[in-house]
């Protein structure tokens, strides 16, 4: 069953709105400031030039990456290569279901039992994926429209804030607006998914349009949240906040709840339900791909290792190397692979043409 155009972006949207919406501000501001935001906008646009690209692979094989790789490197490297997609994703899922936990266990249940709380987690994950690609886009659609209201308690923190934070514009040289474009580039990560599920998308190139409408939304969000971040906190406060966004929902005070920032955690866990469902579908389509496993088997066998690395991650230092690792991998695969696939694509589809 395949998905309609639209529903693209809905899916690449979710997979960008991850963990890194409630921390990046603090990890962008090291490098470039006030001046932060606008290395975001020119990391948005790099995304835009390799979704361009990954249409053009999927387009000139008639396929995804998986037959991509096999066309391009042969049978053994190619799937060798297809492989790797398989560790990158059980790394994806950790690296979404630790953050979360962490949080958790940080602002609301010091006493959480991580073990418990994953495998639950990962069984409403498993179900999704059972339900095919069409419940994955579903749950991401649903994942993405609930919890956008949590938009409308920016503005309290944007009453308080003062935009004089942020002047002078441009006070930063070229190559910091670069190092802190650079780390924002792990923000942005997620789009990749478009290589594993073109050919589940009818009409893929009405698709386009959609894909990259939704990448300028994520990149609005992202520039919009940061302006009312930087106003809100002075520059040597944000330096020393680990989770800017939620230290700035303490502040709001409604009627019939007073911890805001609980209920922005509670609804930050369906956002994060996306992200763990199509990691779980996009290691296990490549288990059953390339080495012919039953994709419900697989998709089991994926999270029981996730759910027992998970109970071995609680640890700060261990976070950060799980994090690190899933960053470096995500942008090879984005900045590396993809164009010196696209390049080996273009010219082996000309000499075969020849």
């Amino acid at each position: 069953m395949k998905i309609s155009p639209y529903m693209a972006a809905y899916a690449i949207v979710a997979m960008q709105t991850g963990m890194g919406v409630l921390s990046y501000q603090q990890v962008l501001v090291k490098d470039a400031g006030h001046d932060a935001w606008i290395s975001i906008i020119g990391a948005g646009l790099t995304v835009h030039l390799l979704v361009w690209m990954m249409y053009r692979i999927c387009e000139t094989v008639e396929g995804d990456v998986l037959y991509a790789n096999v066309y391009l490197f042969g049978k053994v490297i190619g799937n060798s290569v297809n492989t790797l997609f398989i560790f990158y994703y059980i790394i994806y899922c950790l690296g979404s279901l630790g953050g979360l936990i962490e949080i958790i266990r940080t602002w609301m249940f010091n006493d959480l039992n991580p073990f418990v709380f994953a495998a639950i987690y990962l069984l409403l994950g498993i179900y999704i994926v059972y339900g095919g690609f069409r419940t994955v886009a579903g749950i991401s659609f649903l994942g993405l429209v609930i919890p956008s209201y949590l938009a409308l308690s920016f503005l309290i923190p944007l009453k308080y804030g003062h935009f004089s934070n942020l002047l002078p514009v441009l006070d930063h040289t070229p190559m910091e607006l670069v190092k802190s474009g650079y780390n924002m580039i792990f923000s942005f990560l997620g789009y990749g998914i478009l290589l594993f599920f073109y050919p589940f998308i009818k009409n893929p190139k009405q698709s386009k349009k959609w894909v990259h409408i939704g990448i300028l939304g994520t990149t609005f969000i992202y520039t919009a949240l940061a302006v009312v971040t930087f106003a809100y906190f002075p520059e040597g406060l944000l330096e020393r906040s680990i989770w800017p966004t939620l230290e700035m929902w303490k502040i709001v005070r409604l009627p019939f709840i007073e911890r805001f920032e609980y209920l922005g955690i509670a609804n930050w866990a369906l956002i994060m339900l996306p992200n763990v469902a199509i990691a779980l579908w996009c290691a296990s389509r490549v288990a059953k791909r390339v080495y012919h496993f039953n994709q419900r088997k697989a998709v089991i066998v994926i999270a029981c290792v996730c759910v027992i690395f998970v109970s071995l991650l609680q640890s700060r230092d261990r976070m950060n190397i799980l994090f690190d690792l899933h960053s470096k991998a995500g942008l090879a695969l984005a900045y590396f692979y993809t164009p010196i696939l696209y390049l080996g694509l273009l010219i082996k589809k000309k000499v075969k043409a020849k």
